[in-house]
């Protein structure tokens, strides 16, 4: 979450107008993330989450996102319902944005993640890619490797790493493994998009990378953002993370043959929007870019070393 567009409370008031929400009694940006304006509102009828969609998210893929998140809400995931206007729109401009409002989830991200954080996040996963299988409805992953590229060579003369990010994206689309299990997938499932209150796991948010792609992918993604720590991989949290995953959903052996490459896949598909980002700031945002060398770091384990499995 972020916040690059502002509002007024006069253009709040005018939006809340559309919907049976109550009256605004107060609203506050929401400075984390990196990708959409978000703001907390507080209403006669309770706490929500306005959305405001940003230079990455297309409008005409709202319909993809609102839709999962429907589904897997139905299905017990515990994820935000998206609140429908008076006149049942879904998605309603808001100062020349496609905006949305959430139900607010509970909870708070975990500032540090623990072993039973990365535990429950694994069987959170496994569940969502099961719930995948009844959801019909296609996205292509917008950022895939051909995206992963464009964003890179923008970065040509501004960063060490381009040689070394170059000879990886070869290796990868050279050896990209085919016909994996895939389906609907979170794709974006950091530590502050799932929210606990005590150990228990209370919510998941931000869907708008979700796409179609492998679970095998998603499962990376999710791995390296929870398991990883300065000093390098947390085999413990790992171990926990693939036990709880598997219980859900169990892996195949070809996807256990491929999570090293695709912990590479997934390492650098970070560091290329990361990179992209802090040299190249969006005017005026509220943002605080985030390291790509962190992910660097992880991309070069996976060049060595394979998962405890």
């Amino acid at each position: 979450m972020a916040v690059f567009t502002p509002i007024s409370e006069e253009q709040l008031t005018q939006h809340l107008a559309q919907f049976s929400l109550g009256k605004l009694i107060s609203f506050v940006g929401i400075a984390e993330g990196v990708e959409n304006t978000n703001y907390k509102l507080m209403t006669e009828k309770g706490p929500f989450i306005l959305t405001l969609f940003e230079r990455r998210t297309r409008s005409e893929d709202l319909p993809f996102f609102i839709a999962f998140m429907k589904h897997l809400h139905g299905l017990g995931i515990p994820c935000p319902d998206v609140i429908a206007a008076t006149d049942g729109r879904e998605v309603v401009s808001l100062n020349g944005k496609p905006a949305i409002i959430t139900s607010f989830l509970e909870g708070a991200w975990p500032k540090h993640v623990e072993s039973f954080h990365s535990a429950a996040v694994g069987a959170l996963l496994g569940r969502m890619h099961m719930a995948a299988g009844s959801f019909k409805i296609k996205r292509e992953n917008a950022m895939f490797l051909p995206a992963w590229k464009v964003l890179i060579n923008a970065c040509a003369g501004k960063t060490d790493l381009l040689p070394f990010l170059q000879e990886e994206l070869a290796y990868l689309e050279k050896n990209w493994p085919a016909q994996l299990p895939s389906g609907a997938v979170h794709a974006d499932l950091f530590p502050d998009n799932v929210f606990f209150t005590g150990k228990n796991l209370t919510g998941v948010i931000d869907f708008y990378f979700a796409c179609a792609d492998t679970f095998v992918y998603d499962l990376m993604l999710t791995l390296n953002a929870w398991c990883f720590e300065p000093s390098g991989l947390n085999k413990e949290k790992a171990a926990l993370l693939l036990e709880a995953y598997q219980k859900e959903r169990p892996l195949t052996e070809a996807e256990k043959k491929s999570l090293q490459f695709f912990g590479r896949a997934a390492a650098i598909r970070i560091i290329a929007t990361r990179l992209y980002d802090l040299l190249h700031p969006a005017a005026g945002a509220k943002v605080t870019p985030k390291d790509p060398l962190e992910y660097a770091r992880i991309l070069k384990f996976y060049q060595t070393e394979s998962l405890p499995l």
